[in-house]
């Protein structure tokens, strides 16, 4: 018989159906045994009795197919907690698909009981939570709505490459021996940066991917080493345009799913303002009351200064900035068209604006970008500034300065942070809660044990040898 699933079942009173899934709950009445069963649609009441009082052999949590029939419920045993209550499962049959041992940890809570490392160790069980599955499910549907909303709008999807070059985005690479070439080394990307601005001289004008990216930086509740980003970029655009186009596609995709905005329009600060009024460049202008209406209060924050002194404490600054300036967002932005001239002389550094916008929601930073440099003399001067010999821009750049040498469009973009996103949608605290697989807060894999050691005959490929 074919397979019914759970929520078609209300319509079917007096048919004979074929149900599977789990055991979610299980009640033993002695000649009488109900159990509950989920599937991936929603959960049913069966009874067994008589013969298939048996069912009580089924322990939580195992797989089952049930045959039985679809009978009504009525008066005070109709259950209005869930959408099948008006019905129950009378079991005329059933068959064991897979009997579930003792589980190590208990699904009868939303989990945030229960520490980090023994869910994350069964996260396949962890996501069996109600919680869990609307959370993994809500992402999914916003994604699935914004690519609709950028396909509507012209946008083309296009991967880019996993391994590559290392770059300066303001972290560590994690890197990638080769084995053909041995000593030497690929990156894994820390984002789609200079593909996509190579895919703007390409001509392909709307861009976008929902990009892995993979950054080696010290690990917090809204941050990991792998994420996940929405990433665009729009050719012979301006800022405002670019904002545009990414507020109607947020604006949309919440709204798709459910969610409730406490502006239409997002309200636009400077960074100045932004710091006089908050004291920060995110921040949640939010009421107690519109939190705890799960509000979501987008804003911009643009007029970003373009560099700053390099923070002595932070490696990766410290190497990026050899001048003593760094970049605040990326390099790969163009200054404002005021402060151009200051720019490509190197003065002022301290006064130079870029064209940099960032997107923040509830206190968080859900997105970034700018109008990008698309002439070889500005991406260089940006280097010169940072302290960059020729030799070393070449090398680290030559590639983009050779591609804006031969008809590279004025073009501009951003990454919204889908994490992120999907943390304040849900109203979660962690990304590990809107992530199937997060890594636990040491850097460790879920389920898996990485990083872990490799066998010395792979180290030896590899021409790579481990020293204490």
């Amino acid at each position: 018989m074919t397979r019914t699933l759970i929520s078609q079942t209300p319509s079917l009173i007096g048919q004979s159906v074929t149900l599977k899934g789990w055991v979610d709950t299980k009640r033993d009445h002695s000649k009488v045994v109900f159990i509950d069963l989920r599937d991936r649609s929603e959960k049913v009441q069966c009874v067994g009795f008589g013969e298939m009082s048996k069912i009580r052999e089924l322990t939580t949590e195992s797989v089952v197919e049930i045959i039985g029939n679809v009978k009504e419920r009525g008066g005070k045993n109709v259950n209005p907690d869930l959408p099948t209550g008006t019905i129950e499962i009378e079991i005329t049959d059933y068959k064991i698909l897979n009997l579930a041992k003792e589980l190590p940890i208990t699904l009868d809570t939303d989990g945030k009981d229960i520490g980090e490392e023994p869910r994350l160790k069964h996260r396949y069980l962890d996501l069996r939570r109600a919680r869990m599955q609307k959370n993994i499910r809500l992402r999914s549907d916003f994604i699935q709505a914004m690519r609709a909303t950028l396909v509507e709008q012209e946008f083309v999807d296009i991967e880019t490459p996993m391994l590559t070059q290392s770059t300066k985005e303001g972290a560590r690479d994690f890197i990638v021996p080769s084995r053909f070439q041995p000593g030497k080394f690929y990156a894994l990307p820390q984002s789609p940066q200079q593909y996509k601005q190579l895919l703007m001289t390409a001509g392909f004008e709307r861009y976008f991917q929902f990009a892995r990216c993979i950054r080696d930086e010290d690990l917090r509740a809204d941050r990991g080493f792998e994420f996940t980003q929405l990433d665009l970029e729009m050719s012979f655009v301006d800022r405002d345009e670019v904002m545009k186009t990414v507020e109607d596609v947020v604006k949309t995709s919440v709204k798709a799913v459910g969610g409730q905005l406490k502006d239409e329009q997002f309200p636009v600060f400077t960074y100045d303002q932004a710091i006089e009024q908050f004291g920060a460049d995110k921040f949640d202008l939010r009421t107690d009351e519109e939190k705890k209406a799960g509000l979501l209060s987008f804003a911009w924050v643009v007029n970003f200064p373009f560099f700053k002194k390099v923070n002595k404490d932070d490696a990766a600054e410290v190497e990026d900035g050899k001048s003593g300036w760094t970049f605040t967002h990326n390099p790969f932005s163009a200054p404002q068209d005021e402060f151009l001239q200051d720019h490509l002389d190197g003065k002022s550094l301290d006064k130079i604006l870029t064209t940099q916008y960032d997107l923040v929601c509830n206190g968080y930073e859900a997105g970034g970008g700018s109008i990008r440099a698309h002439d070889p003399k500005v991406l260089r001067a940006t280097f010169k500034n940072m302290g960059y010999s020729d030799s070393e821009i070449e090398e680290s750049v030559g590639h983009m300065i050779r591609a804006f040498e031969v008809g590279t469009p004025p073009h501009g973009g951003i990454a919204l942070g889908i994490e992120r996103l999907i943390m304040v949608l849900a109203g979660e605290s962690s990304l590990k809660e809107v992530v199937a697989f997060p890594m636990t807060s040491t850097g460790r894999t879920a389920v898996m044990s990485a990083p872990n050691k490799v066998e010395s005959k792979l180290l030896k490929e590899l021409g790579l040898e481990i020293k204490d």
